[in-house]
């Protein structure tokens, strides 16, 4: 295939997605180019869309931070990967395209009872809820993890782990229908928070013991009422923003059940970071994947041209799972 080819690809403009022809990129020493079949949509491309979460310095400005295909080309460094073989990416951008680069230690094969659009919901998700929820916050067996959004991509993805890892999950979400789905797939209890208190419900589920873990997308007012569902020693992970990036803290909480409040993002890790987690994912979460004991929930299907129509569902949070776009 001459490098010198065009593609299709989805480029932001003014705050809307619209089709462009780009060139088809070159791979360097320690990348490789993939044929790509489908795409994850996630919020963070609808962030990046509205000019609130700009693309790395170097990375392409094409959304997309997760793709499933086939190798196309591989660079110079790279002796694990040949041209045909069917992986799975986190990339830093450039999704949302006929081809994407990725760094040859970011991918992950594609597992015989997989499909590619199943594969393309993987990267993001299963990236962001190993380091965070498993490295990070140090679940353990034991404990009792509390996920807010338990039906977007993120939630059904935690949930799963969690389980397979031995622990119990309370999730939260906001219809009859997610709550519902999140038990479906393995919750052990799920809160409608536009009907109950989270808190108070929170409480009487734990005997007022509060949960161990908190996993959060949703930050500003949620903060000082994570505080009150935390048990002694507790950990509370802030991974998105929905609500806003300021909040009152009181502080005493802290020093008196001696809690811990942490929070990353994914993007800007550098390589060896993200190949790290690759490694991990890996070797204990891609055989849950092949036996079947979890897999990735599947909310719907959009064409690469229609990725506008895949945002205004995002945005809706009308979904339960991931969206992706196929090529």
């Amino acid at each position: 295939m001459p490098f010198n080819g065009q593609m299709l690809a989805i480029e932001i403009d003014n705050s809307a997605l619209k089709p462009t022809r780009r060139a088809i990129p070159v791979p360097s020493a320690n990348q490789v180019l993939i044929k790509v079949a489908a795409a994850g949509v996630n919020r963070p491309d609808v962030m990046q869309r509205l000019g609130l979460y700009p693309p790395l310095a170097g990375a392409s400005d094409i959304p997309g931070l997760e793709v499933a295909g086939t190798v196309q080309a591989v660079g110079s460094d790279i002796s694990h990967l040949k041209q045909g073989d069917r992986v799975c990416a986190l990339v830093t951008g450039g999704g949302y395209a006929e081809y994407c680069l990725a760094s040859a230690a970011h991918c992950l094969p594609i597992l015989e009872n997989l499909s590619f659009i199943q594969a393309a919901a993987l990267p993001e998700t299963f990236f962001t809820v190993w380091s965070n929820v498993f490295d990070r916050a140090r679940l353990q067996s034991d404990e009792t993890l509390l996920v807010h959004g338990g039906s977007s991509g993120i939630g059904t993805t935690a949930i799963q782990l969690a389980k397979a890892f031995g622990a119990k999950v309370i999730v939260t979400a906001g219809s009859k229908e997610k709550c519902a789905f999140c038990l479906q797939l393995g919750a052990d209890a799920a809160i409608n928070y536009k009907e109950q208190d989270f808190v108070e419900a929170v409480k009487q589920l734990t005997d007022n013991k509060g949960v161990d873990i908190i996993l959060d997308m949703i930050g500003g007012d949620y903060l000082p009422r994570n505080l009150a569902c935390m048990a002694d020693e507790a950990r509370l992970v802030q991974i998105a923003l929905q609500r806003g990036i300021k909040a009152e803290l009181n502080l005493l909480p802290i020093m008196l059940k001696r809690l811990t409040l942490t929070g990353s993002t994914l993007r800007a890790r550098d390589d060896h970071f993200k190949a790290a987690i690759a490694a991990e994912l890996g070797n204990k979460v891609w055989p849950l994947l092949a036996s079947g004991q979890i897999k990735p929930v599947i909310d719907s299907t959009f064409a690469l041209s229609d990725a506008a129509k895949a945002h205004q569902l995002m945005e809706s949070s009308q979904h339960i799972g991931k969206i992706i776009l196929t090529v």
